[in-house]
């Protein structure tokens, strides 16, 4: 089994990323969705190896890729900020695309709220954001095992 840890929209709110660096100690992947990728840079430095960024719609200089698809224990997932498939006005483009790319599941930020839906056989998972001032600080925790996954949302205490 393969555990991911994915986070999203920090935007510069390192106090609540180290929150979860015990987390990112002992699972095997991270992704960074974006917005801002410099906190994940620092992800990545303190985690070498297993921290994967996603550039956002705020984030100069861009430190990650655009998209990522990534291939876990048989399923095919697909990263992205969210922004460029429209993800403020509905999912069904995202949902196209990782179907395009084989992708059983969409990751996606950019909204700062936390989302898990099914559109076309295509899981899509918004892990929420980390912004300082939102009332709900979220990421995702996705355990990935011989072609199935489960997610589940988690609120940062």
């Amino acid at each position: 089994m393969k555990s991911i840890i994915v986070i999203s929209d920090t935007h510069g709110n390192r106090a609540a990323v180290e929150k979860l660096y015990p987390l990112f100690a002992e699972c095997d992947m991270i992704i960074h969705l974006g917005d801002t990728s410099s906190d994940g840079a620092k992800i990545r430095a303190d985690f070498p190896g297993k921290t994967y960024l996603v550039n956002g719609n705020c984030d100069i200089p861009r430190l990650g890729e655009d998209e990522i698809t990534l291939e876990v224990e048989g399923v095919k997932i697909f990263a992205c900020h969210g922004d460029g498939y429209g993800v403020k006005r509905g999912r069904a483009r995202l949902a196209e695309k990782a179907a395009s790319a084989g992708a059983a599941i969409a990751l996606y930020g950019h909204t700062h709220e936390a989302v898990e839906d099914n559109i076309d056989g295509v899981t899509l998972f918004n892990p929420g954001t980390l912004i300082r001032y939102s009332p709900f600080k979220s990421y995702l925790y996705l355990a990935v095992y011989d072609g199935k996954f489960t997610g589940k949302i988690v609120e940062l205490q």
